[in-house]
């Protein structure tokens, strides 16, 4: 787990080595083990280290390979040994034990192919000097960020968005209205910056360093979803596939430890990580407990805590650690972000550092790929024959958190694009009229018309409107503490065969996760197995929010930006709810963080 820099000239054939360096320098908390620059003609690359596999200078980058390649890289790829043993018969010899050194040779006997065969989380860019290519990939979900820019004098790219931006960067607009009327975020490969650009999960970028042109191709879509997996075939399975992902990510020469809400997912994970946890020393979990009663899971991560004999770290953030941590979350997250939950994260990677777990497992995912949020049932009962619905709706209230009314007001609303764009537009109505009136959504637009059938819906999820923004979180708060996510849920294997279970297994009389439960009964409490609250890591949000009102609206009265596009003279915030209000204020505070202007 690292960061990456690069830079190719497109118009001289010399690499700035000073200006890789300043780019490197800027993502040292992605790599405090270490750094590496590689000039070649008009290509640079840099690389920050952070030492999981291989601790030794063996496993250093940038990495060569014979003279022909070189490599910065960025992730792991777990199943590196067994790759190397097929590769081993092959012929090929190595010098490391680090997976750096695999990714090389398995380029060197697949090609671009080669990413197809990994199991992993990546973004790496690989110097083919045989080919003068730079051959840059992304992994199939994007939970390594790949950023990058294009000039008619340089193409460069990066791991975060500070390596890439001037000093004066400009907004883009139509993303940072999206984000504070819809409330969406990392729905396109567009950025808050303007010109500053994603690469595609499971896309490679070929870039021609003859012709100084590149092309973009997929190398993995997600299946088409058949649910041709029974209920009864789906349990055992399941967990064993699940079970083999965290065994894979328990893959590491330094202590592994986990982040425990409380909830079924992240106790799952515990559960199954510790079970497997070979050293002496007990199974180290982080949990972020919330000084509000309502939004407390404490009770919960201790009981799974007591059950599994974890060594429970605990930390408290209270209303002084969110306000004089602001600034740095705000930098740290690059783009503005939709809830303060954003911090109890941050604390806790901050906690797994000082207690040296330098790898940490995550439950990210699970609601995802098993159907685990309030509005999949509703969205389950839309895509029932009409003759099946009332049942179903009798069933929202026995077994999930939402009542049969609440269940079809979800109904009516979510299914329809219309309906949802009026009234976000409602709620928004503070946007100047030139802003407002024009303002469409493609996002939510298709986010709405996936709602009508749950499997377009959940993939709809996976890919745009859900699990992306959250894989941002993730990265830039472990990142930001020089530690490492690992995300189960999120093995390729445990996304599809999820995916292909039929819609019963997921969500069974309004249980959500109907699968998941099944299958951990007996290895969990049932108090946490059986749970109907959903929570995981919430802020006390009501309590800080208050407390921070009168900073809040001078941040956003002294926007510039927010001037620009509203007229806050007409605005009162109390009269927004809590969530509009948190993201103009979100918004004018990463404005000041990265100096944004108007275009």
């Amino acid at each position: 787990m690292c960061g990456i820099s690069g830079i190719v000239c497109r118009k001289t054939t010399i690499s700035s080595e000073q200006d890789i360096r300043k780019m490197n320098d800027a993502i040292e908390h992605r790599g405090p083990d270490g750094e590496g620059i590689f000039c070649h003609q008009n290509v640079a690359l840099g690389h920050r280290r952070l030492a999981i596999l291989d601790l030794s200078e063996l496993g250093a980058q940038p990495m060569h390979w014979k003279e022909l390649y070189t490599i910065v890289f960025n992730g792991e790829v777990y199943n590196y040994i067994e790759i190397r043993e097929v590769l081993l018969k092959e012929g090929y010899v190595f010098q490391s034990e680090s997976d750096t050194e695999v990714i090389l040779a398995a380029y060197d006997f697949w090609g671009k192919e080669c990413v197809t065969r990994f199991n992993g989380m990546w973004s790496f860019a690989l110097l083919d000097k045989k080919k003068n290519l730079l051959f840059c990939s992304r992994d199939r979900f994007g939970i390594k960020p790949f950023y990058y820019t294009l000039s008619e004098e340089e193409f460069r790219f990066g791991s975060e968005i500070k390596q890439l931006v001037e000093e004066a960067p400009v907004i883009n607009l139509p993303v940072a209205l999206d984000f504070i009327i819809s409330g969406i975020e990392e729905a396109t490969d567009e950025t808050f910056f303007k010109g500053v650009v994603k690469l595609t999960p499971g896309h490679n970028l070929l870039f021609d360093l003859t012709e100084n042109t590149y092309q973009i191709e997929s190398f993995y879509n997600l299946p088409d979803q058949n649910g041709e997996v029974k209920e009864t075939d789906s349990i055992g399975n399941y967990i064993s596939l699940l079970e083999q992902s965290v065994q894979l990510r328990m893959r590491s020469d330094v202590r592994v430890g986990t982040c425990l809400s409380g909830g079924l997912d992240s106790s799952t994970v515990a559960a199954l990580a510790s079970k497997n946890y070979n050293y002496q020393e007990q199974f180290y979990a982080i949990h972020a407990k919330s000084e509000e009663a309502a939004t407390d899971e404490s009770a919960y991560a201790t009981l799974v805590s007591d059950h599994l004999n974890l060594n429970l770290k605990t930390v408290v953030p209270g209303y002084q650690d969110f306000e004089s941590n602001m600034n740095e979350v705000v930098y740290t997250q690059e783009e503005p972000f939709g809830s303060p939950s954003v911090f109890m994260q941050y604390f806790v990677f901050k906690e797994a550092r000082k207690n040296n777990c330098i790898v940490m497992l995550d439950g990210q995912g699970g609601d995802e790929t098993l159907l685990g949020y309030e509005r999949y049932y509703p969205a389950l009962i839309r895509s029932l024959p009409w003759i099946e619905r009332p049942k179903a709706l009798l069933n929202s209230k026995k077994n999930s958190r939402l009542s049969m009314l609440e269940a079809i007001k979800y109904m009516l609303y979510f299914g329809n694009y219309k309906s949802r764009l009026n009234r976000v537009k409602r709620r928004a109505k503070f946007i100047r009229p030139v802003y407002l009136e024009n303002y469409k959504s493609e996002a939510l637009k298709k986010v709405s018309e996936s709602y009508s059938d749950i499997r377009k819906m959940q993939k709809m999820e996976l890919t745009r409107s859900q699990l992306p923004h959250l894989l941002r979180y993730e990265d830039k708060n472990s990142m930001k503490h020089s530690v490492e996510a690992r995300l189960p849920f999120i093995d390729y294997r445990v996304v599809e065969f999820a995916l292909n279970m039929e819609t019963e297994a997921k969500i069974h009389d309004g249980w959500t996760k109907y699968v998941l439960r099944k299958g951990m009964s007996g290895l969990l409490p049932k108090e946490v197995v059986w749970r109907k609250n959903k929570l995981g890591f919430n802020a006390p949000e009501n309590l800080w929010l208050e407390k921070h009102a009168v900073e809040m609206e001078k941040v956003i009265r002294e926007s510039v930006i927010l001037n620009a596009i509203a007229d806050l003279s007409q605005l009162d915030l109390s009269q927004l709810d809590k969530r509009m209000r948190w993201r103009i204020y979100n918004l004018a505070k990463w404005e000041s963080a990265y100096n944004v202007q108007m275009d």
